[in-house]
């Protein structure tokens, strides 16, 4: 238990400012040690100095000067994050996890939107850059591009998230597409569905779509008593073609159950809306799964069921890789793929 005079030490620290040399004594610890888990060296630090150092780093209420830390080391402490989407929900959620970790180590996240657009990626990294950014965390549109090829160039440690870049070798923490989407077909097929409709943006040269379009094929291909095909949307806002697409798999011969697999939660709302317009109810008629877990899923009768990603841990691994690379630039590149969660719902009951 500490004393009164410690409690009144921490409460005077917190009113002034703490410094590094205060996190140190109160963690036990010694000033280098401090230095190293600000600047994301925790591999060289034992799990109970880590902790330590964070509980302390809590109760001071310590943040460190950028600016001095900056004018010290000729470092600006700043980690730019480039979304191809700021509005999809997937993005905010990486954002949260990456901040939450830039935070605690004393860095300030600097976030670019492309809008899935390359002359704005390649405007996002000469701005970025041009603040000198230490590093960045980038979740583009997953094709090969000028930008991708710009930042090989920077020698910028780089972070991708969710999709790789053929003949980009950098770091990459996504989801295990393949593991998720086998889990939600085989799911489908578990509940009886085994005329499955798998609905996706176009694939061409994205590899999360990609690899989770493969797994549907190769789980289906295991099944010769169900069948499987594959909708393209070419443009999410496109009714008249959805509709008569949803239209003609629904009237297509059989008495095999049928269901839609949406390969990304923007395509699972176009389902949604489409399937109200088209007056299917749903398990009844047609079922309905979802990669992605939004807030609206549970409240669209009966219950949308959904692959969840692991968008928050996804965001927080990719910045706590980004310090790491950082710290030690000529260690071996490396993947982190995180498994996703099957949330079953009402939309597919057996």
């Amino acid at each position: 238990m500490k004393s009164a005079d410690q409690h009144h030490r921490n409460g005077s620290l917190r009113d002034s400012r703490a410094t590094i040399m205060d996190v140190a004594r109160d963690a036990g610890v010694s000033k280098t040690s401090v230095s190293r888990y600000l600047s994301g060296e925790f591999k060289v630090l034992s799990d109970d100095i880590r902790q330590r150092i964070e509980a302390s780093i809590a109760r001071l209420g310590y943040r460190p000067s950028q600016m001095a830390r900056g004018l010290k080391g000729g470092r600006t402490r700043l980690i730019g994050l480039v979304v191809a989407d700021v509005m999809n929900p997937y993005s905010v959620a990486i954002l949260h996890g990456a901040e939450a970790v830039c935070q605690q180590h004393g860095y300030t996240l600097m976030l670019c939107n492309t809008g899935n657009d390359e002359a704005r990626e390649k405007q996002a990294l000469s701005m970025l850059r041009s603040y000198d950014v230490e590093g960045l965390i980038v979740h583009s549109q997953g094709r090969p591009s000028r930008f991708m090829y710009d930042l090989l160039e920077s020698n910028l440690p780089v972070v991708l998230v969710d999709r790789r870049v053929s003949g980009i070798e950098v770091d990459l923490v996504g989801l295990n597409n393949r593991q998720a989407c086998r889990a939600a077909t085989l799911h489908l097929i578990e509940r009886g569905f085994a005329d499955i409709l798998y609905v996706t943006q176009p694939i061409r040269a994205v590899s999360s779509r990609e690899e989770r379009h493969t797994a549907f094929l190769e789980t289906l291909a295991a099944r010769p008593d169900c069948r499987g095909e594959t909708l393209e949307l070419a443009a999410l806002d496109d009714e008249a073609a959805l509709d008569h697409a949803l239209a003609a798999f629904m009237s297509r011969a059989g008495s095999q159950r049928k269901a839609l697999l949406a390969a990304s939660g923007v395509v699972t709302l176009q389902l949604v809306l489409a399937l109200r317009r088209l007056g299917l109810t749903v398990p009844q008629q047609v079922g309905l799964l979802g990669f992605d877990e939004l807030s609206w899923s549970k409240l669209v009768e009966p219950g949308i069921s959904t692959l969840a990603q692991p968008t928050d841990e996804i965001g927080f691994q990719a910045a706590t890789r980004l310090l790491q690379r950082i710290a030690t630039p000529d260690h071996d590149h490396h993947e982190l793929l995180l498994p996703g969660t099957l949330i079953v719902r009402g939309s597919t009951s057996a």
